[in-house]
Parts: structure tokens; sequence; C-alpha cells
């Protein structure tokens, strides 16, 4: 347990009296007796508490396997909260005063409009806010979201690596599904793994659609809402997109089919982002941005796949995979790409069971020490071979190029080349693989089997614009943007008296930046630079 001034000043920060007098400005005091409860766990909307006189105890509730936990009690002139009042999470904490206090509660539409007008105010709360979130997912209140699964079940990854990219507060357990012991004494089969336990509570053949729907992440509409710009992917550029756009008085909503990130989140090390000389994990980078984004205002939501766009008068009509329809005056896709992988046999096999298309702690973990082999010569090939490297792994970099440095950044190429744990096989292709559940050989056609615990895919991507039928794509699906729009899509824009802006489709107010549009550069940079663009764009769509 700990009380306020046990938390480091990030996490309690101390308030001047001027600051303590703005913040409670924004909020509705209450007297609240001892005992009583200001927010409970569950609880689909609740508020920032600030504490004026007394106190109030933040606990995590019993479970049926374990006793209520103490997390932390805050005294006078200290707030209780923390991240999931920004991104729209239920409590998964409660909240009550352990003697008679006198309490503010600022609602969230309250605190978004604290963040919008009170710069200095928005930096302590959001700091705060976000070191108590990373407090919490080493402590107790960890285990109020635990995953159960197999360690090569793609399901039970996808649903760690939806935690992770959200930051959620959780804890996760592998287990051998073929041990009936463990299985019987936890009164659960093979077959209904992975299970999510939510506050106690089992979903059984959890995915990570149904964990967000009951954690209060799904997309949800208010009634009549039509909002300014949908970005629809949270990669680098949907994230630019969406923090330009709300950062200029947008309402904005991202969706994300999987969750925040896209494959920059993959990426162990960017060495050459403006900013970061010693360089930048994807996950780290893609973490500071959606926190970025939160403080902006934007409204995120995954797993939250669209299916259809469709113009409407005045906006665009985007469809989700449950039928439920978003309205919006505007919309960037961002969808990105889809990984391409090797035509041989048995590799649906060996997805999540050695095959892998990222290399970030999660991956390592399943290759800790073990030989692994690293598929493609761009610079994501390079960076994941480097990063397996120095964690222990001996790693076979295999590019069916007859030169690195065709399409990889000399530093890396020089790094790989010096790096005695790396092989480095050019004008090769991997032929086959083998094993039994999970992935134990590689044959490579110029050197033989070899032994691989892991095979890190890196081969390139293919546009996601299977669902955009309605706009121009050229022949390999990337989306046709402003001039490049083909000439048979041009008659609408006489119509409107006016040229397709940059970056805009074929289709009126939907635009494209990223990795899904013909033309673009596949880097990190330049997607962002692109999302932002995109959006002065959004701005002159609006204002014709």
């Amino acid at each position: 347990m700990k009380d306020a001034a046990h938390l480091d000043p990030l996490q309690n920060p101390a308030l001047t009296d001027a600051q303590w007098a703005r913040l409670v400005s924004f909020g509705v005091p209450e007297d609240v007796a001892e005992g009583a409860y200001v927010f409970r766990s569950g609880d689909a909307d609740y508020d920032l508490i600030l504490v004026d006189t007394g106190a109030v105890e933040v606990v995590r509730d019993s479970l049926w396997w374990l006793e209520e936990a103490t997390i932390a009690t805050m005294g006078p002139r200290s707030f209780v909260g923390e991240l999931g009042l920004l991104n729209g999470q239920g409590a998964f904490l409660s909240a009550r005063t352990t003697e008679p206090s006198r309490i503010l509660r600022v609602s969230r539409p309250q605190l978004r409009k604290l963040m919008a007008e009170d710069d200095e105010l928005c930096d302590i709360v959001l700091h705060a806010l976000w070191a108590r979130r990373e407090m919490l997912r080493k402590g107790p209140a960890a285990l109020t979201l635990k995953f159960i699964g197999g360690s090569n079940s793609n399901d039970f990854m996808a649903l760690r690596r939806f935690a992770e990219r959200l930051d959620l507060v959780h804890s996760a357990v592998e287990i051998d599904p073929t041990d009936p012991a463990y299985l019987v004494h936890h009164d659960y089969r093979a077959e209904d793994l992975p299970i999510a336990f939510v506050q106690g509570e089992p979903i059984r053949q959890a995915t990570p659609g149904m964990v967000a729907e009951r954690l209060g992440l799904s997309y949800q509409a208010h009634a009549d809402e039509i909002v300014d710009l949908v970005v629809i992917g949270g990669g680098p550029a949907g994230l630019a997109a969406a923090i330009y756009g709300a950062s200029e008085g947008l309402s904005t909503v991202l969706l994300d089919a999987v969750a925040p990130g896209g494959q920059a989140a993959a990426t162990s090390r960017i060495e050459n982002f403006l900013g970061f000389p010693f360089g930048v994990s994807g996950g780290d980078l893609i973490g500071q941005a959606s926190l970025q984004a939160l403080k902006f205002g934007v409204r995120v939501y995954a797993p939250c796949e669209a299916v259809r766009l469709q113009p409407v008068d005045g906006g665009v009509d985007v469809t989700l995979t449950d039928g439920r329809v978003l309205r919006s005056r505007t919309a960037v896709v961002t969808s990105g790409a889809a990984y391409r992988t090797l035509p041989l046999d048995r590799w649906s096999d060996f997805e999540g069971a050695g095959i892998f298309y990222a290399a970030t702690q999660l991956e390592l973990r399943h290759v800790v020490d073990a030989p692994v082999v690293v598929v493609g010569g761009a610079n994501s090939a390079g960076q994941a071979a480097l990063y397996l490297a120095a964690n222990g792994s001996p790693v076979r970099l295999v590019a069916r190029g007859d030169d690195l440095a065709t399409r990889m950044s000399s530093y890396l190429v020089d790094r790989l080349v010096e790096d005695p744990r790396i092989e480095v096989h050019t004008g090769a292709q991997v032929t086959a693989l083998d094993g039994g559940d999970s992935l134990e050989r590689v044959r490579i056609d110029r050197v033989g089997e070899v032994d691989a615990r892991g095979l890190f895919c890196f081969i390139g991507a293919v546009p996601a614009t299977g669902w955009l039928a309605g706009l121009d794509r050229d022949v390999d699906g990337f989306l046709r943007t402003g001039t490049d729009i083909a000439a048979q899509s041009l008659e609408q824009w006489q119509r409107l008296g006016r040229e397709p802006l940059p970056f805009e489709t074929s289709i009126p107010r939907v635009f494209a930046a990223g990795d899904v549009r013909r033309g673009s550069m596949k880097r990190v940079a330049a997607a962002v630079g692109e999302g932002s663009s995109a959006v002065a764009s959004v701005h002159r769509a609006l204002a014709g």
C-alpha cells in the first residue's frame, strides 16, 4: 500500500495554491461520509476526484482467488484517477473515503475542457495519469485483467499484443494446454483457451474485440453525432493525422482493426527518426504518440475494423464490422498494409508458434538465446536482426537480392556486416519449414537445413484497400490521390468547381496517407509527414 506521500512526484504532484485553485474550478463539490465509494470498478463513466479534505483510498476489489488490495491512499490537495479517464476505459479499481471528506468531481467533459484551456495543468495532470498507469502495470492492479493461454497460440498472442499496444494494465500467464491436471484444477478445458479474466469473471475463447467491449473501449456512437474527422488506421500516418486534426480543433475519431501502431510498433529500433539521436523503439514511439492523441482529445477505438466507406451529403459514412455506422464530415484512410507471407507448407501452422511479423519483447520471449532466421532486405529486417542478436539469439539474415544496400540504409548494412552474431545470406531464399507443434528448423536454398526457433518475416506488405472498392486504385491496390487520380474519376470534381486537393482520393473529402497511398515513401518519418499534411487538405475541404 502507498499513501500519497510515498508516490513519486510525477504520480502525486505538489500543487501550488494557484494551481489548486484553478483545478478545483473545474469540479463540482460534494461532501462524502466515511466509507462511501466515489467510484466502483466496472463503472462505465466516472470522474477525476479532487480531494479537498479527508482521504480517499484506491483499492483493487477482491477477486475470487484473492483478497482486496489497497493501491494508494490520497490525502488533501491530491487527485484520484488514472489514464483510463482519457481513453474511455471503464473503472477497473474502486475508490472510497476513509474518513468524512470533501471532494470535487471533475467529469470527463470537464477534464477535456481543463486540458484544452490550461496548458500548465494539462501537463501536470497528464504526467500524473500516465505515471500512475505505468505504476499500476507492475502491481496488484494488473490482476484486474488477466489472460491465460498456450505459449504457441496465435489467439493468446493477439490478446497480449492488443493489451500492450493500448498500454492496458494486465497480466498474462502461459500454460501448457496439454497438461490435464492444470486444466482440471482450474475448472476449464483446452478448447476454452485463451481465457480473459475481467475483474475475475472469465471470458472463454476470448478475442481482443470481446475484451474491448467489456472494458468500454469499443466504439459507441452518440445520438445523431457527426464528427469532423475519422481516421481509419492507427499507424504513424493515422496517429499524426488524428493528433494534428484534434489539436487544430476538429472533433476526431481514430479507428484501428488491431491496436494503434501498425507495422511501426513491430520495429525494434528506429535510428534515423528526427529528434532521437540514440534511436527509439517503434513501441515507445507509438506509445508516446498514442498518449499525445489522448491529450488532444482524440477518441481512439480498437480493435475496430471498418468494412465500408460511403459518401453521403456533406460527408462520409463508415460502417464497422458489427454494423454500427460512424458519420463524419471527412475521412483520412491510413489503413496501411497487410504482411506478406512466404508460400511454404505449414506456414499457417507455425504462425505464432515460431513465425512472427514483429521483433519486440513480446516475440523475443519465445526465442531467447535460440537461433533464428530473419527474412527480408529492407530496414525493418535489418533492425530486427540487430535487436535479436543483441538479446542473445544467433541470427541468419536471408535476403533475396544480391546487395543489401539496394533497399537498406547504409548504417544498418554496415552494422549487420560487422556483427559477429549475424550471418548474412544474400541471393538466398527460405524453401521449407519443419518442426512439431512449433518451428524447429528452416531450409535455406544456398545453405541447407538450419536450426531455427523463430522465423521473423519482413518481406513487405500489400495495401489494406480491399474494403475500398469505390475508390480509384492502381493495379497493386494502392490508392490514387490528388493529380494522380485517373481521368475518368475527375468528372465529379468539375461539378464541385475544384480539383482534388493534395492527398484527396477519388471521393471528395476522403483522403489517404502513408503506406496505403500510391507513391508514398515507405518510412515512418514520411508517414508522419503525410498524415499531418493530409489534415491541411481536410481543413481546406471543410472550408469549401
